[in-house]
């Protein structure tokens, strides 16, 4: 039985009581989803009448303009909160009080405001015409003092020995920063960094409130203007584009895992040539001096040797 640094690994009783509390809790959750099914079929939601709707090709195009509309806003986004991540992150670590106070104060400012509230400003304020990049915008800044933090951590956590080698080699700072600090602190935080590009891409859906045609805006509007058994198709609709928002993000993940794997496969460094022996010191592998024995120790000369009869040669007894 083995036990980690955090976690004591359970006893006999202990793994019995684990096992029993998850069969409840499975048996619990199945219940409440049975009963949520139930209520929702007496209802007519799941009704086969509320699932064709998607077979009309004037949906399936909305639901397709709507994907696009939401991929060019999240992709917008996510090379501006990148970009600005970046500008911030180098902002707080400067070493001028100005820059790292302003960079501190733009950081520590957007993060406080609700999302929701800088997407409404910045689309009535500056872009009342331009939904969409009202949109990318707001996410942009967001997610961009976001992204600032975590590259800071990345910087932070590269040992210091490094870029002080880099400093002793002459490197100006923003040659370290680019070439020595920020590449690992990129890598190390890879992970973190596609996680809230994940967060990027579901906030992408406040984009109804300035009533951008994403995915939940659309969703909207086909269940409200589309009856079926006199009923509006909330349920199927939220179903389909939640399924649509899953398998993005499910795809989003799988490139973050597939990065990390072969940044991890990456050969990276310096590779060490083998180095070359001198003349006159010791070969391991021939147990000599020198180059060779008879080299050193020939017929004569001012060579030494081990058993040479060299005439200024040192021989051995």
């Amino acid at each position: 039985m083995s036990a980690s640094v955090l976690y004591d690994a359970p006893g006999p009783k202990a793994v019995v009581r684990n096992r029993v509390y998850a069969v409840l809790g499975t048996l619990v959750i199945s219940a409440l989803i049975a009963v949520s099914l139930l209520r929702l079929a007496d209802k007519g939601h799941l009704a086969p009448e509320m699932w064709d709707i998607f077979n009309y090709a004037g949906i399936r195009q909305n639901i397709a303009d709507a994907l696009i509309a939401t991929l060019k806003a999240f992709g917008l986004a996510a090379v501006g909160s990148l970009v600005l991540g970046v500008v911030l992150a180098v902002g707080r670590l400067s070493d001028h009080k100005p820059v790292r106070w302003a960079a501190t104060t733009f950081i520590e400012l957007f993060r406080s405001l609700p999302l929701l509230i800088t997407i409404y400003a910045i689309w009535v304020g500056f872009l009342t015409d331009y939904s969409m990049w009202a949109l990318a915008a707001g996410l942009s800044v967001y997610n961009g003092c976001v992204q600032a933090e975590v590259l800071r951590a990345g910087v932070n956590a590269v040992p210091r020995g490094q870029s002080e080698a880099a400093y002793a080699l002459g490197m100006r700072k923003t040659q370290v920063m680019v070439t020595v600090l920020m590449p690992q602190a990129v890598r190390s935080m890879l992970p973190t960094i596609i996680s809230q590009l994940v967060v990027t891409l579901k906030d992408t859906s406040l984009g109804f409130i300035i009533l951008y045609p994403e995915l939940l805006q659309t969703a909207r509007l086909i269940a409200s203007n589309t009856q079926v058994n006199e009923q509006y198709p909330y349920v199927s609709t939220i179903a389909v584009i939640g399924t649509i928002y899953i398998v993005l993000c499910l795809l989003l993940s799988s490139l973050a895992t597939w990065i990390e794997k072969r940044g991890r496969r990456a050969k990276t460094g310096i590779a060490i040539a083998p180095a070359a022996q001198a003349p006159g010191t010791i070969d391991a592998t021939a147990g000599t001096f020198g180059p060779t024995a008879e080299g050193a120790g020939g017929a004569g000369g001012a060579g030494t040797g081990i058993d040479g009869a060299g005439g200024a040669g040192v021989t051995k007894d």
